[in-house]
């Protein structure tokens, strides 16, 4: 089975721990889904959030999610002038089947962020 890389980003309401958890959860759920994965499909998941979000480690919905047998990270992005605020990123390394067509997912406001990808929203 060939290992591949998936990039997400999810925009978050606010600074407060449920709304990071929810928009992680839905960030990889849609991820998921989206790439008929399951949890034992997962290799690593690094999450990285803006300097503006700092109210709960997104590893955490992980975990609720089910994925508590995936190496899980979070850091912090470089503070880009100008750079889109409250976003959560994640790169997911995992297994897929032969022939398998990454879909990328970027929803809410991080659309803006790669407004290049055909169905990133």
């Amino acid at each position: 089975m060939p290992l591949i890389a998936l990039r997400g980003a999810a925009s978050v309401a606010a600074n407060e721990a449920e709304a990071i958890l929810s928009a992680t959860e839905e960030l990889m759920r849609e991820v998921l889904a989206r790439n008929h994965l399951a949890a034992g499909d997962l290799v690593s998941c690094i999450f990285t959030l803006t300097e503006d979000l700092d109210a709960q480690f997104p590893a955490v919905a992980a975990r609720e999610m089910g994925l508590s047998q995936v190496p899980l990270l979070c850091a912090r992005e470089i503070p880009v002038p100008g750079a889109l605020p409250h976003v959560i990123r994640v790169l997911i390394h995992c297994n897929v089947r032969d022939g398998h067509e990454a879909e990328h997912v970027y929803l809410g406001d991080a659309q803006k962020l790669r407004q290049d990808l055909h169905g990133a929203q």
